[in-house]
C-alpha cells in the first residue's frame, strides 16, 4: 500500500532549518524530534541557503525565475507558430494567421 506524501508549510520548513542551525543537536536528532527524515531536513537547508526568501513557494506557486521562464516559453511557442504560418499559402493557413494576428498582443 502506498503512503500518502505529507506536506509541510514554509514556516515549518524554515523553523526546522533554524533548529538545525541553532540548537546544537545533530541533524539526525533534530529530524527525529520533528518526525521527518534527516535527508529532507538537509534538502530544506540547501534550498533555503540557495534561494533565500524565495524558497518554499508553496504548492502550485512558482519562484519569479520559474514564472518568467514559463512566460518566455509560452511567448517562444507563439512566435514559432506565427513564423511558421506566415510563409505558407492556402485558405486554412490564412485563416489560422488571421485568427492569431487578430488577438490582442497580450493574449497571443
Amino acid at each position: 500500500m502506498a503512503q500518502k506524501q505529507r506536506t509541510y508549510s514554509a514556516e515549518f520548513k524554515r523553523e526546522a532549518v533554524r533548529l538545525l542551525e541553532t540548537c546544537g543537536k545533530s541533524g539526525v536528532q533534530v529530524a527525529r524530534d520533528l518526525g521527518i527524515s534527516d535527508s529532507i531536513l538537509y534538502t530544506w537547508r540547501k534550498q533555503l541557503t540557495e534561494q533565500g526568501e524565495e524558497a518554499f513557494p508553496g504548492k502550485g506557486h512558482q519562484t519569479p525565475v520559474e514564472e518568467e521562464l514559463r512566460q518566455l516559453r509560452a511567448e517562444n511557442e507563439r512566435l514559432r507558430m506565427e513564423r511558421d504560418i506566415l510563409p505558407q499559402r492556402g485558405t486554412l493557413r490564412v485563416k489560422k494567421a488571421i485568427a492569431i494576428f487578430s488577438q490582442p498582443p497580450g493574449q497571443r
